[in-house]
């Protein structure tokens, strides 16, 4: 069960960690996370290609800040309500994916079973990558493999 701290809703750095509250969920904040990155990923899909890959490396980077931080306030490595580095993952999965709901629906379903399950190297990633940074890869590389099995599903049909 999920248990958020009194301190997402009053620092700024630990509302974007829980992903604007959507880690407070009692129950899979993961998946509500990944939910909660859907709108914006509505709203980015039409930049150009290079800008919106800029985009996500940005958040990525920012991420790692924000969860590191966020992490060693709580005292608890990646704690279950940080839902940044879903939110990152999620748009990497959609990057050159033409917007549409059924498109969205289906990064989401892709990229949660990768993140869920974790084959390697995202499991050993998970494990042994420390801080920040190791909240953030696992998320990107589940995030390579969804992003790889959506444009293979787009140029198979």
């Amino acid at each position: 069960m999920n248990q958020a701290p009194a301190s997402v809703w009053r620092r700024p750095v630990h509302f974007l960690a829980f992903g604007l509250g959507s880690g407070t969920v009692p129950f899979a904040p993961g998946t509500f996370g990944t939910l909660a990155a859907i709108p914006f990923y509505w709203l980015i899909s039409e930049l150009p290609l290079g800008w919106y890959l800029g985009l996500v490396a940005a958040t990525f980077f920012w991420g790692i800040w924000l969860c590191d931080k966020t992490s060693r306030d709580l005292g608890v490595h990646d704690h279950s309500g940080i839902v940044w580095d879903e939110f990152v993952g999620y748009w990497l999965t959609m990057a050159a994916v033409p917007f549409s709901w059924e498109a969205a629906l289906w990064g989401f379903v892709v990229f949660r079973i990768f993140d869920v399950f974790k084959p390697w190297p995202i499991r050993w990633a998970d494990r042994r990558v420390a801080g920040g940074f190791g909240i953030m890869i696992d998320d990107v590389l589940a995030a390579v493999y969804a992003w790889s099995t959506m444009h293979l599903w787009f140029w198979l049909h």
